[in-house]
């Protein structure tokens, strides 16, 4: 059986059609975090789209349209998810002129046909209530503005939306961009023909989250590392009392099922052996670092503790691959976060081919100051727990396949 990440990295890309003289839309992730002035704090996203629209450009594209969503509005059109924000720091770095369009009827009154060499920024696309709700209709209105439609926005390709799924169906020629072949091609390497040992690093707060990329993943890995708050739950189906931490009472039987299922992989598991622990997570008072047979009552497990992380890293520095999805605590609180920023420096020192699973993950590293020391980090937080899942996911589902040979 052919696995699905292979499928999805057959998929055409850009590089595989001729854009000169030809409309194209291109669905782009310019999901980035504003301040309350609306000033870009991260425009990393924006940046990872200028290969796809630079090579439109340089290619003699007829015009091209820019697709995207930003935030998530409840109602219409809401001024904090305007893409009007965007545009400025579009055109500084495209260095071309960027004309923002309010809505698909302002774009056609255009005459977009007649359109050569422009760029359009069409307004937030989840203005528009047929995009969640992948509408037949509004996905038939979006393609009706191109002849070649390129899906660029990794971040989003976990979804079925008008954008990045049902516009697939009315638009002959629909390929990846550069940003989505340079995903998949990062976790094929890492998945489907790793550098043995393979160590999969998980974090975060809830096992329930993680609990199909675990099941999934255990044939591909040789190394299985849990920290963060989902850990408390597999110390608990252990035996030992976590006291004030979170811990899911409703998946201590499946944690104990996963460990199982790792012994029957012959995967090795490490789970921290101390925790750092408060007396509160929102107003400390007392921070410690505890045994984990011996956490104090009423105390919270914040972030793994430092003979946690020396076997933690001992454990990396033995691995050639390194997945990780999920901080080690919360590393959002200063006091919090050296576990995970600490780790984040052993993986960047490694030599191990190392991936960033997207989210809070690559959020960590980039405060950590270590991003551009990693092999590769994804800009999809939820697509890429997915892809570790081993799903097929719905932006690369409808689009082109290369011909075998």
């Amino acid at each position: 059986m052919i696995n699905n990440i292979v499928i999805m990295n057959r998929v055409k890309s850009l590089r595989n059609v001729n854009v000169s003289g030809k409309r194209v839309l291109i669905r782009v992730d310019f999901n980035v975090p504003m301040d309350a002035q609306f000033n870009i704090s991260d425009d990393s996203r924006i940046r990872a789209a200028l290969p796809t629209i630079n090579y439109c450009i340089d290619n003699d594209a007829h015009f091209i349209i820019l697709v995207s969503h930003l935030g998530r509005p409840k109602n219409g059109y809401d001024e904090r998810y305007t893409l009007k924000h965007i545009q400025k720091r579009l055109e500084n770095l495209i260095q071309k002129r960027v004309e923002f369009m309010d809505d698909l009827e302002t774009l056609k009154s255009q005459n977009v046909q007649d359109c050569a060499k422009r760029i359009f920024l069409l307004e937030n696309v989840r203005f528009n209530e047929g995009e969640k709700k992948n509408d037949p209709e509004f996905s038939k209105r979006l393609a009706s503005l191109c002849d070649i439609y390129v899906n660029d926005a990794f971040g989003t390709s976990h979804r079925r939306e008008a954008s990045n799924y049902g516009i697939a169906d009315f638009v002959k020629t629909k390929v990846a961009g550069f940003l989505m072949v340079k995903e998949i091609e990062a976790f094929a390497k890492a998945l489907e023909k790793p550098i043995r040992p393979t160590a999969l690093i998980v974090g975060g707060s809830k096992v329930s989250s993680k609990i199909t990329l675990l099941s999934s993943i255990m044939p591909k890995i040789d190394k299985l590392v849990i920290g963060g708050a989902m850990s408390n739950t597999f110390l608990q189906a252990l035996g030992y009392d976590m006291k004030a931490s979170l811990v899911e009472p409703d998946f201590i039987e499946t944690a104990k099922e996963v460990l199982e299922e790792a012994k029957q992989h012959n995967v090795s598991v490490y789970l921290p052996v101390d925790l750092v622990i408060a007396d509160s997570i929102d107003h400390p008072v007392v921070i410690e670092v505890a045994p984990i047979q011996d956490v104090l009552d009423g105390f919270h497990a914040v972030d793994i503790g430092p003979a946690t992380l020396k076997l933690f890293s001992e454990v990396i520095e033995l691995s050639n691959t390194i997945i990780w999805n999920g901080p080690m605590g919360i590393y959002e609180k200063s006091q919090f976060s050296k576990g995970t920023f600490k780790l984040a420096t052993t993986i960047a020192d490694s030599y191990a081919y190392s991936i960033i699973g997207g989210g809070d993950t690559a959020d960590a590293v980039e405060k950590a100051g270590e991003k551009d020391k990693f092999s590769f980090v994804s800009t999809g937080g939820g697509a890429s727990l997915e892809l570790l899942e081993g799903k097929i996911l719905p932006g690369f589902e409808k689009l082109d396949i290369k011909e075998e040979g």
